[in-house]
């Protein structure tokens, strides 16, 4: 007589089932709000902390090679120099890619709910207004990071570009009109996007800010907004002007 072995329910292995729940969540209105605003705060950090160290060219060409140098040497003792830097660039274009689709993605799902139940017309246009020039301006801003990274890492569109030389790459792109011109866009767009994800971050933590109204936080999200757009476009309008030139 043969003798059968009852079999256990194959179960999906604990990290298999950890991806499928966090492919779920994705997928869901909620976890792509998430996904936006984590990625979001991801490049508002990223921003900061670039414009700072971007600002030192106002500090002449000394302190602005060292800290061109000190970001290709990062963990230096750990990694192959330059290394940890690239993995910081493709973590931050692969953090404006999933932002960027979440944004898309909430707009298909937002037009096709609005199509059937609206508030009223004056909110819905405003909503529209801002959910159309989020995903606008975060392209733009998403292009020109290819661009920056093009132009001042590895010197393709810069005829004058020197290895190292971080302060100089800077004036001779610059003083490109066409290229300031496309910096300058680019901050604009930036400035934009920063300024409806910052009111919309103020928005959720509006319980947290009890010291602002709604018109306060409007009023600090656009003041943060301005600053690091202004920061940001003072380089090229500098070198531009002749404020800043070659040392």
């Amino acid at each position: 007589m043969l003798s059968t072995k009852s079999r256990a329910p194959h179960l999906p292995s604990g990290g298999a089932e950890r991806w499928r729940r966090l492919a779920s969540l994705y997928s869901s209105s909620v976890g792509r709000k998430y996904v936006m605003a984590l990625s979001g705060l991801a490049i508002i950090g990223f921003v900061v902390v670039h414009l700072v160290g971007t600002l030192k060219i106002f500090l002449g060409p000394e302190s602005t090679n060292e800290y061109g140098e000190a970001l290709r040497n990062l963990a230096e003792h750990l990694v192959p120099r330059g290394h940890l830097l690239w993995i910081f660039r493709i973590g931050l274009i692969a953090a404006f890619g999933v932002h960027i689709h979440a944004a898309f993605s909430l707009d298909q799902r937002n037009r096709r709910a609005n199509a059937t139940v609206r508030a009223s017309q004056s909110e819905h246009l405003a909503a529209t207004y801002a959910s159309r020039t989020m995903l606008w301006s975060g392209l733009i801003v998403g292009l020109f990071i290819v661009f920056h990274i093009a132009d001042l890492t590895w010197g393709t569109t810069n005829p004058n570009f020197v290895h190292g030389d971080a302060y100089n790459n800077q004036i001779a792109s610059f003083q490109s009109p066409w290229i300031s011109a496309v910096y300058l866009l680019g901050v604009a767009a930036l400035t934009i996007h920063l300024f409806h994800g910052l009111w919309s971050l103020t928005q959720s933590l509006g319980g947290a800010m009890p010291f602002l109204d709604v018109a306060g936080r409007r009023r600090l999200a656009a003041a943060i907004a301005i600053a690091i757009g202004v920061g940001y476009a003072s380089i090229p309008l500098a070198v531009l002007t002749g404020f800043l030139d070659y040392q």
